[in-house]
């Protein structure tokens, strides 16, 4: 089970405190624009939340598979590039994730089985949002 809390900084901010369901807190939203000295500085981007709970959920899928596979994996490097709808909610409705492996004889078909399996059986946020955006995936192995 997880557990999440949001508390609003007050004020004139949209900024907010997240914290999981280990304790770890991030700032999410903004500052307003009526001149705070903190005006420059805002927090992560609600809907990119979203993009990045993807990209680390599948992310940690893909490299236990790897070892398990007893793939040499030594660096991986994901790039995440979604399209939004026309109007408000502005939901996505695709969403891309490209892998960039880097190891030692890595095999593509390993690699590709491990993204695979982490997509359509092992993600829970794969799950969640699949259905509501065409989830897509590729790789390269340097």
């Amino acid at each position: 089970m997880s557990k999440v809390a949001l508390k609003w900084t007050g004020g004139d901010s949209k900024l907010f405190i997240a914290r999981d369901s280990y304790g770890h807190s991030i700032v999410t939203g903004s500052w307003s624009d009526k001149g705070d000295e903190w005006q420059e500085w805002k927090g992560l981007k609600s809907s990119d939340l979203l993009l990045m709970s993807l990209v680390s959920c599948s992310s940690y899928d893909v490299v236990l598979i790897l070892e398990r596979q007893r793939q040499q994996l030594t660096g991986m490097y994901v790039e995440v590039n979604a399209e939004n709808a026309d109007k408000a909610p502005y939901q996505f409705t695709k969403i891309h994730l490209h892998f960039i492996i880097e190891g030692v004889d890595l095999d593509a078909d390993k690699v590709a089985r491990a993204i695979k399996l982490s997509d359509e059986k092992y993600c829970s946020v794969s799950a969640t949002v699949r259905g509501v955006a065409e989830l897509t995936h590729s790789f390269e192995i340097k």
